[in-house]
């Protein structure tokens, strides 16, 4: 089998243009975040990221973790593994529940992309990616009831491409794939294994290439809350509020936003409430969760809360507002290289749980999404609860949600941090509210 590269891509995909502008230019990763961004990162002093580095990185670090669990190949269909190893991105919230797009990176051969509609100029700007074929997809929104025939023609391709370059491994990793799929693998010979595993392990230290890319997401988020704070007004409801800071990430490349978790007054206690239609009220509290996939793919996962209007705030609602400030702080303090995971719970600041409502860890970590690991509080440990070390490299979110459980305010806040040799380094710079401490 020949390998299609970019550059014969380029000239196939330029010759179909007719004198138009080359498509490699036109491709959003080559485009960049764009010029409102850059001269804010600009001003601030903030690098430009090498991706040419980044990208390489990234694969090595798949190449690493495939040859360490043993393995021929993984096949990746998860948007974000899928970026993290191929820098490719296509429709990623639709093809996060739409199989029909994936990626097949060999620890020892080529790096393919299936595409959905065979789109290659989607992939152009990284000469990392050797081919890209056109997808098979046999979900049953595309196949129906012949789902179980295409998944045998899916299938034979991905055994064909590991018994050409898996050097006589037949072991093949995969994070996502219907039962249909992995039936038809392993009746063809493949032994598979947990390709989300090997993608968690490989995320899970960041080169400072990365870290320079990360500190430009960062620094757009904030910019953008910022921003977001000028509507901040009794009678703005949350939905317009969070479509402010929507509409302002966007503009300095956010790419999504995990989840909407902005709520105000009564239904910020208990946590997890989506924005709703409800208009914010002066000198209530209102708490959001920022959850964004920013500028070149990386995350900022941050959380403050404000008050709303002009009115001092209660007693009650800077007691608990202290309270997750201090747990923010004082988890921080705990962060170092060498300390173990379990190590890190037992000596984290908690709540009493028959008191108070709390987040659902205490800490997480955090790349291109929420990664691995998640931290537990002390009373989750069990003999089941899984354990590692604190690595410099690591980039993690402190977490702390407030809420008494007989009702009242309730605070979330968080922070994004770098693990470092001695230490750790604070990453998000947004400030708290002086005005709700005690």
């Amino acid at each position: 089998m020949s390998f299609t590269t970019n550059k014969r891509h380029h000239a196939k995909i330029g010759s179909h243009l007719d004198g138009a502008e080359d498509i490699y230019s036109l491709n959003k990763h080559t485009l960049g975040p764009g010029e409102l961004a850059e001269s804010e990162w600009l001003s601030a002093g903030l690098a430009s990221p090498d991706m040419t580095k980044i990208r390489e990185y990234r694969l090595q670090r798949v190449r690493e973790k495939l040859e360490e669990f043993d393995c021929a190949g993984i096949l990746l269909y998860d948007p974000v593994n899928i970026r993290y190893a191929t820098d490719s991105t296509n429709m990623s919230i639709w093809t996060s529940h739409n199989a029909v797009r994936y990626a097949l990176v060999m620890a020892d051969g080529p790096v393919i992309m299936f595409e959905f509609d065979a789109h290659e100029f989607l992939s152009n700007h990284n000469p990392l990616i050797t081919e890209v074929r056109h997808a098979v997809t046999y979900l049953y929104f595309t196949a129906g009831d012949k789902s179980k025939e295409r998944a045998k023609i899916w299938a034979s391709e991905i055994v064909d491409i590991v018994t050409e370059y898996g050097k006589g491994s037949k072991r093949l990793a995969l994070d996502h794939c219907a039962p249909e799929g992995i039936h038809e693998l392993q009746s063809l010979g493949l032994e598979l294994s947990n390709g989300e595993e090997i993608m968690e392990l490989a995320r899970l230290i960041k080169s400072d290439d990365e870290l320079v890319a990360m500190r430009r997401s960062i620094f757009a988020c904030e910019r953008s809350i910022e921003l977001m704070r000028n509507y901040f007004k009794p009678g703005v409801s949350e939905q317009e509020l969070w479509g402010r800071f929507q509409m302002e990430a966007v503009s300095r490349g956010a790419e999504w936003i995990e989840t909407r978790l902005l709520a105000s007054g009564p239904r910020a206690n208990p946590w997890y409430q989506e924005c709703s239609s409800r208009p914010m009220q002066s000198g209530e509290l209102m708490g959001f969760d920022t959850d964004l996939v920013g500028s070149y793919g990386y995350c900022t996962d941050m959380s403050r809360t404000w008050l709303c209007g002009d009115e001092k705030p209660s007693s009650e609602q800077k007691d608990i507002y202290t309270k997750a400030y201090d747990q923010i702080q004082m988890n921080m303090q705990s962060l170092k290289p060498g300390l173990t995971f379990q190590e890190l719970t037992l000596n984290a600041k908690e709540y009493p749980r028959n008191e108070y409502r709390h987040y659902s860890v205490l800490y997480h970590g955090v790349g291109m999404c929420d990664e691995f690991p998640a931290i537990p509080f002390s009373w989750e440990l069990n003999e089941n609860s899984f354990d590692g070390v604190l690595t410099p490299q690591m980039v993690l979110c402190v977490e702390s949600y407030i809420g008494r459980r007989d009702g009242g305010p309730g605070v979330k806040l968080e922070e994004q941090v770098l693990i470092t040799e001695n230490g750790y380094e604070l990453l998000t710079s947004y400030p708290f509210e002086s005005d709700l401490l005690l």
